[in-house]
């Protein structure tokens, strides 16, 4: 490769690594947990916990637990009513208004039951703290979008870098740490090999944060577009006054995707239906089948089917990288490689910083002419 081409790429390497590190290295921080999210709750008791209950038990229905909910907080509107993938458990999120979701109250109920299940505030912890600083530092859209350019510098650290310490470290065995050569020389060939050797998860890991952090764009643009479409022949008629039973329109749902079971229900006038629709998200239940969802449109005033939806691509895409990015496909055991990854994604990013910290006043040329003379010395050694 020709020096000025490796002086560009090198550049690249260095400024886009400068700029992203202290975030990334945030980011793999506050990830680390958010990984074991329900492990953690379950220990530390912020969990909701169901108790048994007999086989033979009567069973409530969704509209039941609605009821329930509801005067749990009266003057609120219905916005979500939300499936655990794992346990018996119904998540209801309530509002002043559907066009106030901001300010979402969640409760949790037995599904079986329709009891409730105290919890602690969804948004109050640990846990929301280490989930706010990792989706948006508290700074809300901005600062989403914020942490997906830091993604970005990110993947064009990992690509740069690649092209950059491929040539020379082919001069050196794999995993080769000069351990004779001084703390610099030492931590250099360490961030290499930890590089090199977690490169891909890194990569997929900062180019699905990259795409989660469009989730509002992507949702804003489906509902501009596909949502919008089907919900044309409403132009122009008023909001049903009475809705019709969550749980029929779940028996028409079903009819319409068979084989699958409701992750959530958006109710009327919220940003994931229209005002005139329950809109039934369906999912399957294998590992990626559980994450590509269905929407299927109920008309809430008649409980007729409108529409078994198809989701384009770009929202199957976020669907997709959302469980990838936290390893949440294959249960505790991919947890732990995605913990163990994340380790050394900060060991990565922390001797990187060290590096620069403890540089030394060199011209460029002298550092690559210095990295490349280090790999044929470790040849001849």
């Amino acid at each position: 490769m020709k020096a000025k081409s490796i002086r560009n790429w090198y550049l690249v390497h260095k400024w886009s690594s400068l700029i992203c590190t202290a975030f990334m290295l945030l980011l793999c921080i506050t990830g680390l947990p958010l990984i074991f999210h329900h492990e953690i709750e379950h220990l530390t008791g912020d969990h909701p916990e169901p108790v048994e209950v007999a086989e033979d038990a009567p069973r409530i229905t969704l509209d039941g637990i609605l009821e329930t909910a509801m005067k749990r907080v009266p003057g609120d509107v219905p916005i979500f009513m939300i499936f655990d993938d794992e346990e018996p458990i119904v998540y209801m999120r309530t509002a002043a208004s559907p066009t106030e979701a901001e300010d979402i109250r969640s409760n949790a109920y037995d599904a079986r039951t329709g009891d409730h299940l105290p919890a602690p505030p969804f948004d109050e912890g640990f846990m929301w703290v280490m989930f706010k600083l990792h989706v948006d530092l508290y700074a809300g859209l901005p600062g989403t979008l914020f942490l997906g350019i830091m993604g970005l510098l990110l993947v064009a650290s990992i690509v740069s870098g690649v092209v950059v310490y491929a040539p020379f470290m082919r001069k050196l065995d794999f995993g080769t740490v000069r351990a004779d050569r001084s703390a610099r020389v030492k931590w250099l060939d360490l961030h290499n090999m930890v590089g090199i050797v977690t490169l891909a998860w890194l990569f997929v890991v900062g180019l699905t944060g990259v795409i989660n952090t469009l989730a509002t764009p992507i949702i804003k643009l489906w509902q501009f577009n596909e949502m919008s479409a089907l919900i044309e022949p409403y132009k122009g008629a008023p909001p049903p006054e009475n809705l019709t039973s969550i749980d029929d329109a779940l028996r028409i749902a079903r009819e319409a995707a068979p084989g699958t079971e409701p992750s959530f229900i958006a109710f009327p006038g919220t940003d994931f239906s229209s005002p005139f629709h329950y809109a039934f998200f369906m999912q399957g239940n294998t590992p990626l089948s559980s994450r590509l969802v269905e929407p299927v449109l109920i008309d809430a005033g008649t409980g007729e089917l409108t529409v078994k939806a198809e989701l384009p691509w770009y929202v199957t895409t976020l669907l997709i990288s959302q469980p990838l990015h936290f390893g949440d496909y294959g249960g505790l055991p991919l947890k732990i490689i995605w913990g163990i990854l994340d380790i050394a994604g900060i060991v990565i990013l922390g001797s990187g910083l060290y590096l620069w910290i403890g540089r030394r006043r060199s011209t460029l040329e002298s550092r690559l002419r210095e990295l490349e003379q280090g790999a044929d010395a470790a040849v001849t050694a």
